[in-house]
């Protein structure tokens, strides 16, 4: 059953013929044999999801003592995600790079670890049950020294909150940006194969990560250092070697790689603890890190101990007797046992930090900083390859791309909006069209595959009737209220927008400031929160969200909140470039006049015949030529590509012209030739009526 819940759970049907053996210690083993399952349900998540950092780096020594840096391959498509189909309480995260399953596996409060038998003709793997009572028994410590700096956040009323329930928990997006340095003694345990101790640590990582998600919180691995020639301090006393190791990384790591924790992994004993971490150390760079021993311990038992002394590092404490979670136990337990749940008061306490003091665990990762593993089939086009169309079913299908990520013979393309058919399309095909009155169009220029820069309007250039362009958008609060409560909405008074924006909450403001609301000056509320009037039905929002209303002079203003945390989209705040007087605009909270806006170009340097582009540049109207619009041409910029030229676009013209007489002329022939046929049969109709009056007998008459 475990096995069959194991490989239920993944994101896509695998193909493989297991032979897992049981081990739980000396419990006899079972020999099951897993069967393949269909995909159901929402399963893992995607393999991929385990993320690096663009410039990840693993540092090492010469014998000399000189640094080295690699920037290794990491192989980021194997590491899964999840929880077992049918029990959304538990947990599994797995790694197939090594070609088996390697990882941990949590179900009804029990955890396993799962890893590869060596040199298994069948493929078998082992199975251990992690079960406190067969472990020794371990302890966690925290550093108890300066407590006045630790414990800062704890001058809160209340803070602990132990016996709150964390069930409905509203999750809030954390990233926490970690770095991992391996000590000499590890180091020759590893028998100094420093490609191993890497695969490891991506699956302890994982794990870590893993056991985290439930708090909203993500791991990024930016780097990693070996100390292959000798520890740069005595690692003894643990008190003594986690001040000496945060002197140490602040001095010489932290300048190589930004980070917002650091933990030192070793082999040796520490007093017969799990390892020592800083309380509430994160965003401190004198106090964010941890010292973690893994002596004796599989990767799954390293993972947990990480991630327990992580929790001290993300303000948590070790658990008192009335913490509670779904297991007797939890992970901030002080004994550290293999449990991967958080009790209410680990959530409470993380709560509270993150909110008050862990200004760098908003989460503001950007894709392009994260490494992606760059490869041929991925359907992205990178680096010297001329295609790149995905999976064999998708190349089978595409005439001009070849599985090797090449062009098909006589294919000039593959790809972009100026190709089709493999081909480049002509000079003057719109590739991009102007979308709205605040963008501009795009043509292909016939001798590549990809459309120009997308350009458009200047900021600043008014736009329907009492509004400005801005970024490509003209937004106005009219129909900001629309699109949140509906067609019959409008925007409300501006004494609405004083009352809720200038009182600084998360209904009302004018944004986020050293994780506090900023209260909107008078002159800048109208560039808060938006306020609505007339709401004749309250919107179906995502989860998070909170309507709200306030009566003001007799009039009821309905608005809508966000808070720090969140990472939906913001659809209740004023937009930028939102008019808010006269010649103002709203820019970052602030009602600031359009001079302020940047701006090199205007319709005077277009000789009034175009309109300056967000490059500054002039967009020239049908029959004059860029740049400045002096000279008869077709239109467009220098940024746009070539619009068709006059004399195509004349022709059209001119054979439309032609053509609408011909279809009026046409017309009239019709109507002359139905009215001719309609007058010959009143002749005979008229004809035939007399004929018939002669013919009727006088005894009639």
């Amino acid at each position: 059953h475990l096995l069959k819940f194991l490989i239920s759970s993944f994101c896509m049907p695998l193909f493989l013929h297991l032979l897992f053996v049981l081990f739980l210690y000396h419990s006899p083993p079972e020999v099951v044999i897993p069967l393949k399952l269909p995909r159901t349900g929402r399963g893992m998540k995607p393999p991929g999801m385990l993320s690096y950092s663009l410039h990840f780096g693993v540092f090492t020594y010469t014998d000399q003592g000189a640094l080295l840096e690699e920037k290794p391959f990491v192989q980021n498509d194997c590491y899964y995600h999840g929880y077992v189909e049918g029990d959304l309480e538990s947990l599994v995260a797995l790694s197939t790079c090594s070609g088996g399953f390697q990882g941990l596996l949590q179900i009804n409060s029990i955890v396993y670890e799962i890893e590869p038998m060596d040199f298994s003709p069948k493929f078998e793997h082992l199975v251990y049950k992690m079960d406190e009572t067969q472990f020794p028994t371990t302890k966690s410590d925290i550093m108890q020294e300066d407590t006045v700096h630790q414990l800062e956040f704890q001058e809160t009323d209340n803070y602990t909150l132990k016996q709150s329930s964390y069930v409905g928990w509203w999750v809030h997006k954390f990233l926490v940006e970690m770095a991992v340095i391996v000590d000499h003694t590890l180091y020759l345990h590893y028998e100094k194969n420093v490609s191993k101790l890497q695969d490891d640590l991506y699956v302890i990582v994982n794990i870590v990560d893993s056991i985290y998600e439930v708090m909203g919180i993500k791991l990024l691995l930016l780097g990693m250092e070996v100390w292959t020639e000798k520890n740069y301090f005595e690692v003894g006393d643990i008190s003594r070697s986690l001040k000496q190791f945060c002197e140490w990384k602040s001095k010489n790591f932290a300048p190589r790689v930004s980070h917002d924790t650091a933990h030192l992994f070793t082999y040796k004993t520490l007093r017969g603890l799990t390892g020592l971490g800083f309380v509430a150390g994160l965003c401190k760079s004198h106090r964010n890190c941890a010292v973690v021993t893994c002596v004796n311990k599989t990767l799954s038992i390293i993972g947990i101990a990480m991630a327990h002394h992580l929790g001290h590092n993300l303000g948590m404490f070790h658990d008192a007797d009335e913490c509670k979670c779904a297991h007797p136990t939890c992970i901030m337990r002080y004994d550290n046992p293999p449990i991967t749940q958080f009790s209410n008061c680990s959530y409470n306490f993380f709560w509270e930090y993150s909110i008050r003091q862990a200004k760098c665990l908003m989460y503001t990762v950007h894709t392009k900083d994260v490494f992606t593993m760059k490869r041929c089939g991925n359907g992205i086009v990178e680096e010297e390859e001329e295609c790149d169309c995905g999976i064999l079913r998708s190349c089978s299908k595409d005439p001009c791309c070849l599985s090797n990520c090449t062009l098909s013979f006589g294919s000039i393309c593959a790809f972009g909006l100026c190709c089709k058919d493999c081909e480049f399309l002509p000079s003057g095909r719109v590739c991009r069209k102007k979308v709205n009155e605040c963008d501009l169009p795009e043509w292909c220029n016939g001798t590549s595959h990809m459309c120009p820069d997308d350009v458009y309007v200047e900021d600043g250039i008014p736009c329907n009737s009492s509004a400005y362009c801005y970024e490509k958008s003209c937004h106005n609060r009219d129909e900001q209220c629309r699109q949140i409560f509906g067609q019959e909405a409008k925007s409300a008074n501006n004494s609405c927008y004083k009352r809720v924006n200038t009182k600084g909450d998360r209904f009302g403001n004018c944004g986020f400031k050293d994780f506090s609301y900023v209260k909107c000056d008078s002159s800048d509320s109208l560039c808060g929160r938006v306020q609505c009037e007339n709401v004749t039905k309250i919107p179906l929002l995502s989860d998070h969200s909170t309507v709200h209303w306030t009566r003001v002079n007799g009039a009821i203003c309905w608005g809508i909140d966000y808070h720090f945390g969140m990472t939906t989209p913001d659809i209740g705040d004023v937009k930028d470039g939102t008019e808010c007087g006269p010649e103002h605009v709203c820019i970052h909270r602030k009602c600031v006049h359009l001079s302020r806006l940047d701006s090199n170009c205007s319709p005077k340097f277009c000789n009034m015949r175009g309109i300056c582009n967000n490059k500054h540049h002039c967009h020239c109207n049908y029959m004059w030529d860029p740049p400045n619009c002096l000279i008869r041409g077709s239109g467009g910029s220098i940024d746009s590509g070539p619009p068709p030229k006059r004399e195509k676009i004349k022709k059209i013209y001119v054979l439309g012209f032609v053509l609408f007489w011909l279809i009026v002329l046409l017309c009239c022939l019709l109507l002359l030739f139905t009215a001719s046929q309609l007058q010959s049969h009143f002749l005979y109709c008229t004809l035939h009526f007399r004929n018939h009056i002669s013919a009727v007998p006088a005894l009639y008459l």
